[in-house]
């Protein structure tokens, strides 16, 4: 599990969500930004590069376009970046740009002491075993079906493993923590967390702290075939296990 690993739930009001990855990056602060790009991938670029100089007007946003359908190749991307911040946008097409890399980034990130920062889409991806979308569990509705991803069912795949619980955003606002409930409870998923917008998680080591607007859903296996979720607030933690 990276020891340095920030996840935010998405939405736009509060950019200070991305200072305490900002003060993790070192050198002249270069964060790239890896976007897959639908058609427009620079124009989503610009609005998180403000979010970014909003939280640190020192940083340097470095745009990291992918094509959808396009692989990432983070050897050479990474060179000269102090910071990796993965955007928002489809869950599968980033689970899918990043398929080729999901051993090599978490490796490289380590190696070279460069934090990984994930906003909707890309806190997805950073569990091990990621929730990409879906809205269905059997044919049973969990979540609104305009949340779900593209994806029909629930569908699980495998995360660059920086965390070794699901996550699953933007909570409150768009109720996706059934979605997450549906996967922990199939034993999908080891367990999970579940963040609400303008929300960040920081994982440190086997410690998480909450900050920001917004709350985490921890949802945990019972010992009945049921689920217990736990909520926590700005400045609470909890651990990772």
């Amino acid at each position: 599990m990276g020891s340095r690993t920030f996840l935010i739930g998405g939405g736009w009001n509060r950019a200070e969500v991305y200072a305490p990855f900002l003060r993790q990056a070192r050198g002249a602060r270069r964060i790239g930004c890896l976007i897959v790009d639908e058609g427009d991938g620079p124009a989503r670029f610009e609005r998180y590069a403000a979010a970014l100089g909003a939280a640190g007007p020192a940083c340097v946003p470095v745009p990291l376009l992918v094509p959808l359908g396009g692989r990432f190749a983070p050897r050479a991307a990474l060179d000269g970046i102090d910071g990796l911040l993965v955007c928002g946008g489809l869950t599968p097409a980033y689970q899918d740009t990043l398929a080729g890399c999901l051993e090599s980034l978490p490796r490289l990130l380590a190696e070279r002491g460069v934090p990984y920062a994930g906003f909707s889409a890309g806190a997805a991806v950073a569990a091990r075993r990621a929730v990409v979308g879906g809205w269905l569990a059997g044919g049973v509705p969990v979540c609104p079906e305009e949340t779900g991803e593209d994806l029909a069912e629930v569908e699980v795949r495998a995360g660059l493993g920086l965390v070794p619980f699901a996550v699953d955003v933007h909570a409150a606002q768009w109720g996706t923590l059934g979605r997450l409930v549906a996967a922990v409870g199939r034993r999908a998923v080891p367990y999970g967390v579940a963040v609400d917008e303008d929300t960040l998680l920081a994982v440190a080591d086997d410690e998480a702290r909450v900050s920001g607007a917004g709350r985490v859903h921890v949802v945990r296996p019972g010992t009945a075939g049921d689920v217990v979720v736990r909520a926590y607030g700005a400045g609470e933690v909890f651990r990772v296990q």
